[in-house]
């Protein structure tokens, strides 16, 4: 991807730098990780000191030089790798087979080919740091006539290709549980505090997952040794002595002295690896301030306003969103400079500029809930309401029209979610900024009939037009929301059943040919959705579509503590009276997304918190944003009421509206 001349220099300015700094200290923390992993290698109960002996003379001699090259070397490859790889909007696969696409990919092959081959090296290192049987591939030994020849040693095979085997299934771990993915946290802590903290997680995480990957490739090396042996055989020349047990067997298995040295030389691999990417999420998470606002113009792109309106990169857009709440709520003399005016001229261009980014951050994510509603309740996988609850229909349709009137519409920045979470895009227009990421694929191979039925354009002279199209449908109880997208899009009323078709529609009718392979692709999508395997892949994943649409929550909780702090401090800083102007909007912003967040949080799994595992360094937080997103919208709104109190009722705003902020007021939401 590439960025214009101002990201590229903040890449360079902070980004690469805070990443060459975290690469930095992980190399400097090479030796004492190493001695430790020399001394739990060598370490024998009945000749302690003959221990300590060995580890400093391989420690101090110079073929350490070497070993320390190579493992620093595999360190900043890790490194760069995190800094290609990671991301601040998790991507989320929604089913099995997206996640098997995910793994697929090309560039997550080469990722993978590149840890298997660093995993390789570190086990090589590993083994000639451990030495005695496991230190060289080859020995000299002696045929069965007696005459000398170089055989294969196997405990060296299997420190590499064990070695290799961790570095592949990390890799592919990564992308299962989004290793890669980098969060911000809550409490900011000093770096040092925070790695210290993190220390005893990080060594507990890879002596749990060296247990299982060793597990794993002792389990497959017993039933597929013989390959890999066989074919270093032939390849190097080498002999298998006829006189060791081989390790692909019952005997080599339980050898309880290999297994040590394997699982303490997976956790080495793993615990350098987990320390450069923790501390790669301690440097590039950290605060940085942006001016509000510069006296040579030449250096504006440079100002909080304008950084927040820049969608790429996206780590950018984050730090700015993070300094904008931290200032909004500790940094009096900060606000002010938000709420001044221009000179000459008196026009508030700060805070128009921020407080249009953050309403346009909600209004987005309103749009999104509300278009995963709409097409929840045409598939019928909701549950029916109440007639009473049909009254709320006129507030859905003034979702779309009041936001409209905020602001120019204009995407927000383009999120990572899967176009699965959504099996029927918005009737909106080719120009809806949301037609784009949420359209399904329906001419994937795996789609279903009915869902090309329901998204497939109707004939205007069918008797089904204007209507469902299955009797079994009409006898259903009404749908979650009776108003069509395309009337809260466009503000007109759904079409009539007894429109009259126009001369262009019936132009545009398929052929034959076209008519033909659309029957035949139809059979087959039927044909492989009754096979179970096939149902299995495309089954989706509980609370993914949930997570999914919640995934860039942490820049919509920002932009909520941004303009609650901000509306707050207003009240007695406000010396122009500049916020005034757009708390209509604010009010009306966060009381429309609350609406869509409370009709999510009762569909299915959506209300269901993940269970967190402490096994494992992935980070949890995306899992739980709908949660910290829904407590900091409420949080955001008592903000203000507890700020102004009755003075909220003179602002205009509708009536249901008005309705929901007196509960606010009385302390009863």
């Amino acid at each position: 991807m590439f960025f214009s001349a101002t990201h590229c220099c903040f890449i360079r300015k902070v980004i690469w730098w805070r990443a060459a700094a975290s690469i930095a200290w992980s190399v400097l923390l090479l030796p004492p990780t190493t001695a430790v992993f020399v001394m739990l290698s060598k370490f024998s109960f009945l000749h302690p000191i003959q221990t300590i002996t060995d580890c400093l003379a391989l420690l101090t001699s110079a073929s350490s030089v070497f070993f320390f090259i190579l493992l620093g070397g595999v360190v900043i490859m890790v490194g760069f790798l995190t800094l290609e790889y990671y991301t601040v909007i998790p991507t989320i696969a929604c089913s099995k087979i997206a996640l098997l696409g995910q793994l697929l990919q090309p560039r997550q092959v080469v990722n993978s080919f590149a840890h298997c081959l660093m995993g390789m090296i570190v086990g090589w290192c590993c083994a000639v740091a451990v030495g005695h049987r496991y230190e060289t591939l080859g020995y000299p030994g002696k045929s069965s006539d007696g005459h000398p020849r170089m055989c294969l040693n196997e405990y060296h095979l299997v420190f590499l290709l064990a070695g290799a085997f961790v570095g592949f299934s990390h890799s592919l771990l990564g992308v299962i549980h989004n290793i890669n993915y980098v969060s911000f946290h809550t409490v900011q802590q000093y770096k040092y505090l925070h790695f210290k903290g993190s220390l005893p997680l990080v060594v507990k995480c890879s002596s749990i997952q060296a247990f299982y990957a060793v597990r794993n490739f002792i389990v497959v090396y017993f039933f597929l040794g013989y390959i890999p042996k066989t074919w270093i055989c032939k390849t190097l020349n080498l002999h298998l002595d006829s006189s060791v047990h081989p390790l692909d067997s019952i005997a080599g298995v339980v050898d309880l002295s290999l297994l040590y040295h394997l699982w303490i030389s997976a956790t080495f691999l793993l615990f350098t690896w987990y320390i450069t990417l923790l501390l790669f999420r301690i440097f590039v998470t950290e605060v940085y301030s942006f001016p509000v606002q510069l006296t040579f113009t030449e250096d504006s792109h440079q100002c909080l306003p304008k950084v927040l309106t820049d969608n790429q990169p996206m780590i950018l857009k984050f730090l700015a969103l993070q300094d904008l709440a931290l200032l909004s709520k500790h940094s009096p003399s900060r606000r002010r400079e938000v709420f001044s005016l221009s000179q000459p001229g008196g026009h508030p261009h700060n805070w128009n500029t921020v407080s249009k980014e953050c309403l346009a951050l909600l209004t987005d994510l309103t749009q999104r809930l509300a278009t995963y509603h709409e097409t929840v309740a045409t598939n019928g996988r909701a549950k029916s309401l109440s007639s009473g609850s049909e009254r709320k229909t006129s507030s859905e349709t003034s979702v779309t029209s009041s936001t409209e009137d905020l602001m120019s519409p204009r995407p927000a920045f383009p999120m990572k979610t899967p176009a699965s979470v959504f099996s029927r895009s918005i009737a909106g227009g080719p120009h809806s900024p949301l037609t784009a990421p949420f359209t399904p694929d329906l001419d994937s191979p795996f789609a279903s009939p009915a869902l090309r039925r329901l998204t497939a354009p109707m004939d205007q002279c069918s008797p089904w037009y204007g209507s469902v199209q299955s009797p079994h449908i009409m006898r259903r109880a009404p749908k979650l929301w009776s108003t069509s997208t395309e009337s809260q899009v466009n503000g007109s009323p759904p079409p009539s059943p007894a429109s009259v078709p126009s001369p262009k529609q019936e132009a545009t009718k398929p052929s034959f040919l076209a008519q033909f392979l659309q029957n035949r692709k139809e059979q087959v999508k039927s044909f492989m959705a009754k096979r179970v395997l096939i149902m299995y892949l495309l089954n989706k994943l509980p609370e993914a579509s949930s997570q999914a649409l919640f995934a860039d929550s942490q820049a919509h909780i920002w932009a909520l503590e941004a303009l609650s702090y901000l509306v707050q401090a207003s009240f007695t800083e406000d010396q122009y009276g500049v916020v005034q102007t757009t708390l209509p909007s604010i009010l009306s912003s966060m009381l429309h997304l609350q609406e869509a967040v409370d009709r999510h949080f009762k569909l299915p799994h959506a209300s269901s918190k993940p269970l967190r595992s402490t096994n494992s360094m992935e980070d949890f937080t995306y899992k739980t944003l709908r949660f910290a997103l829904r407590a900091t919208l409420k949080t955001a709104i008592y903000r203000i009421t507890t700020t102004f109190g009755n003075h909220l009722k003179a602002v205009q705003m509708s009536a249901e509206h008005r309705k929901r902020l007196q509960q606010f007021l009385e302390f009863k939401e």
